[in-house]
């Protein structure tokens, strides 16, 4: 069976029914042994422990501690979205949001404005002084547009079954 996995994965590259298990698993418990999985699953600790070292190498999971943003100290977030002129500065201004910490998700977007992105602050205050401190001075940045998120009501991962 692991050398099975091995060709399985050389050759596809692709996630099978028992890799959307794991990941399920994963999901649900970040901290579960490879033997729990393997048992929950019915299949052999090895097949769990080299299915999860694959996943990892392929960067299709990365292991870490998710933590709740407000019980440690992120009260604003917002969403701003970004405007570029001339637009054959838009990578270098993704270069520069990618080096900011308050950054949580960055994307490139299609339609009136060329950057999505998420921030998490400490206060309002703060919020303030990003995005007219740091961001409008960006070169490039022609105009921004930002959306304060009042309370999150859901923070999650995507659910595995939608891809299915």
């Amino acid at each position: 069976m692991i050398v099975l996995c091995k060709i399985y994965f050389q050759m596809e590259n692709k996630l099978d029914d028992i890799d959307f298990m794991i990941l399920k698993e994963l999901q649900k418990d970040g901290r579960a042994s490879f033997t729990e999985i393997a048992d929950r699953l019915k299949v052999s600790i090895s097949n769990v422990r080299s299915r999860v070292t694959k996943l990892i190498e392929d960067k299709t999971i990365q292991i870490v501690g998710r933590i709740n943003p407000q019980n440690v100290g992120f009260n604003a977030y917002a969403n701003i979205a970004v405007s570029v002129r001339p637009a054959k500065l838009i990578p270098n201004v993704i270069d520069t949001l990618m080096k900011m910490p308050e950054v949580s998700f960055l994307a490139n977007t299609a339609g009136e404005f060329d950057i999505e992105v998420d921030i998490m602050s400490k206060n309002n205050e703060q919020l303030h002084q990003l995005v007219n401190q740091k961001i409008a001075k960006i070169e490039g940045v022609f105009q921004t547009k930002t959306t304060l998120y009042m309370k999150v009501h859901k923070y999650a991962q995507p659910d595995l079954d939608l891809v299915k």
